[in-house]
């Protein structure tokens, strides 16, 4: 071997020795890296905004994976936790799902009953109306002899909506040509017996029941010379 097959075999050598170093330095950062973040978990975070008093559930989030060690005591890691929950205040979409974002749907209150009624989906509701809500019933009735004004009444204040059903199509009776479907969702109301008996006495008799919603924090209190509207006293 002369002196430069000698050069070239010592180079060679060289070049090995230095890419096995670089290897080991590579293993050894990707080992510090793994030694500082440590076995990743499962977590959850929103797909879309979601607003308040909004029921939650599992289609409403997706699953994320990010190290044990960054992730907040408070974050949600198994979704039946959201069974009879809802938003405590504006969910933004991408936000990761924390209980403290979360309580539990509204119950009822003593001398308080469940009472739901169809709401027109179109005219009542919107989208708008979620569980833990208050509104103002308003229902709109004939007149009660020929010739008398229709009435706008306020049939209930600050009724608390404990739920919002899936929208159904209703159908007029077979015998009634003059309607046409309609789309509506049943709205659950958490009430005292009297605006129980208003609110059922308006979805059987008026002509129309809308939903007013009342904004978060407020309360409505309208005297009974103001609960009745008729155009033609309006001035």
């Amino acid at each position: 071997m002369n002196s430069r097959q000698r050069r070239g075999v010592i180079l060679l050598l060289l070049s090995v020795l230095c890419a096995l170093g670089a290897f080991a330095g590579v293993l050894s950062v990707i080992n510090d890296v793994k030694s500082k973040v440590g076995p990743e978990v499962t977590a959850y975070r929103l797909k879309s905004r979601v607003e308040p008093y909004t029921s939650l559930n599992a289609s409403q989030f997706e699953k994320t994976e990010m190290p044990k060690r960054w992730l907040p005591d408070t974050a949600v890691t198994d979704l039946s936790d959201l069974r009879g929950k809802i938003a405590v205040t504006t969910l933004q979409a991408g936000s990761l799902l924390q209980s403290d974002m979360i309580v539990d749907q509204p119950a009822l209150q003593p001398g308080q009953q469940e009472v739901a009624i169809m709401i027109d989906a179109a005219t009542g509701v919107a989208g708008k109306i979620t569980a833990g809500a208050s509104v103002n019933v308003y229902a709109t009735f004939e007149g009660q002899r020929e010739g008398a004004p229709d009435q706008s009444k306020i049939i209930v204040t600050n009724a608390r909506v404990i739920d919002v059903g899936d929208l159904k199509v209703l159908k007029p009776d077979a015998d009634d040509r003059t309607r046409q479907e309609t789309d509506a969702v049943p709205i659950t109301f958490a009430l005292t017996t009297l605006d129980a008996q208003r609110i059922t006495y308006a979805e059987s008799f008026a002509k129309e029941v809308r939903l007013a919603l009342v904004a978060p924090g407020t309360g409505t209190t309208v005297p009974e010379r103001d609960r009745t509207y008729e155009l033609a006293k309006d001035k």
